[in-house]
């Protein structure tokens, strides 16, 4: 990821994260249409969900996040993401063809760069209307004043929140109910609960290693948020858990905490002086007495896997417990 990217994100992250609300969404349509959202009757646990019921019916009913209630008559065929996280969950469900236009921080998967420009966290309105989107899709980075502002303006904009894991995946199947792609959806999302059961049966029997993640210079992650549930996911122990959401380091009580491993974006730079975070967590004074240090265990993840709560959400999970976990995790 560039370093204006990280820098914007992080802007996000810190100002914008600590005030969203969990969202429950996804799953398959009844024979009906559905008043929920994002949640919908699904198959009884022992039987696979047979084609027609993997068919969206429309009309379609559905609320969004911000509890604003949406009816579509149809599949929209033109589509708008602003959000690089929900724009790779839509290119994975198949939607190429359909989005119109992307924000300027979506560059994965390589046919997002290559789409109408959007803006950044400060969307272009008059890049957005003149796209003529059927729906515009904010992801959880836009403010909901923004998004209400597009309403006014009789913009479709339908607003989704992951926190979690299994809120990237709910996104997905929502995604995929909307645009009658639930298929597709479930290929995704199955992968991605496959990832998770392989890693947990992986690390059940490890012993727990403290773990601290540092995913931009002087920042890591508490409680209540979905890097924070990786890592719990994978065997480790946040050694930030007694704060919440993210926030600035103090680097004496890290070492103090003495954590096993050490996880840090990989790629990630400072803004001004464009060293690398690798570096900086290096030559910070006493840390090299650390554990992780002494034992070579300072591991970079792909900083895109663990800044976008998509489902490349997967891939950061497998690289974490393989870092946390090498014997455990192949």
């Amino acid at each position: 990821m560039k370093l204006g990217n990280w820098k914007r994100i992080l802007s996000v992250l810190t100002i914008t994260a600590l005030s969203l609300t969990v969202m429950a969404c996804g799953g398959a349509n009844t024979a009906k249409p559905a008043e929920t959202q994002g949640q919908v009757e699904k198959p009884a646990p022992e039987s696979k969900p047979t084609d027609q019921q993997l068919k969206t019916t429309y009309p379609l009913k559905i609320k969004d996040a911000t509890g604003h209630e949406f009816t579509f008559e149809k599949a929209p065929e033109r589509i708008v993401s602003i959000s690089p996280a929900d724009t790779e969950m839509l290119f994975a469900i198949g939607l190429d063809k359909e989005i119109v236009g992307v924000s300027d921080h979506d560059d994965y998967p390589a046919a997002a760069a290559t789409k109408p420009k959007m803006g950044g966290l400060e969307p272009n309105v008059e890049a957005v209307i003149a796209a003529k989107p059927d729906v515009l899709f904010t992801g959880f980075t836009i403010k909901d004043e923004t998004v209400n502002k597009f309403r006014d303006m009789g913009i479709r904009a339908f607003k989704l929140n992951a926190k979690s894991y299994d809120d990237v995946i709910n996104s997905v199947e929502t995604y995929g109910l909307i645009t009658d792609r639930q298929a597709d959806a479930k290929k995704v999302t199955d992968h991605m609960k496959k990832v998770r059961e392989d890693v947990q049966a992986s690390v059940k029997d490890a012993p727990k290693k403290n773990v601290y993640m540092e995913f931009s210079p002087g920042w890591t992650v508490g409680s209540g948020e979905y890097m924070h549930e990786l890592l719990e996911i994978a065997g480790g122990v946040n050694v930030a858990a007694d704060q919440t959401g993210w926030f600035q380091i103090n680097e004496e009580t890290i070492i103090q905490k003495n954590p096993d491993v050490i996880l840090y974006a990989k790629g990630m730079q400072d803004f001004e002086t464009n060293k690398p975070l690798e570096t900086i967590i290096r030559e910070r004074k006493g840390w090299s007495e650390m554990n992780a240090l002494k034992n070579n265990q300072l591991i970079g993840i792909e900083d895109d896997t663990i800044s976008r709560p998509g489902p490349r959400l997967a891939d950061a999970l497998q690289s974490i417990a393989k870092a946390i976990h090498p014997d455990q995790v192949k």
